[in-house]
């Protein structure tokens, strides 16, 4: 059941960057260029989605188990370090130089964009690179 209900919300979140326009990087770039045609769109999306899961997050933090009845697993960490603001920049950069992000890139690759492809490929090796970076890091 749970597979099921994970492919169901990958769908239904994959349709829902398709059709609110995040996986076209021209829109996406044009979101990102504060000084030239700014596209303010995306961050109404990006306002509906907050809105939309607020209720689940805030409801998420009163139960000790998940619907599906697994333990909850939400963030506990508050502070911001070094590591986390490094790695927001590089998202950053990363989205802004592509004009997309991990979940439309994912949604992207699925239509024969050789971009996307290798987008996904250097995400994957940026990936793997963190964890071999975190592997030594904690030997």
């Amino acid at each position: 059941m749970g597979k099921l209900t994970a492919f169901v919300a990958g769908l239904i979140f994959g349709v829902g960057l398709l059709l609110a326009g995040m996986a076209n990087p021209g829109k996406v770039l044009a979101f990102l260029d504060l000084a030239g045609a700014w596209d303010p769109s995306l961050a109404l999306v990006m306002g509906g989605a907050i809105a939309v899961a607020l209720p689940g997050f805030t409801l998420a933090k009163r139960m000790p188990r998940s619907w599906l009845d697994e333990p909850m697993q939400l963030p506990t960490k508050r502070e911001v370090d070094r590591r986390l603001v490094g790695g927001s920049l590089l998202f950053g950069v990363g989205w802004g130089i592509a004009g997309v992000c991990p979940g439309p890139a994912l949604t992207i690759l699925f239509t024969g964009h050789w971009q996307a492809l290798l987008f996904v490929l250097a995400m994957l090796a940026g990936m793997l690179l963190f964890t071999a970076l975190e592997r030594q890091r904690s030997n």
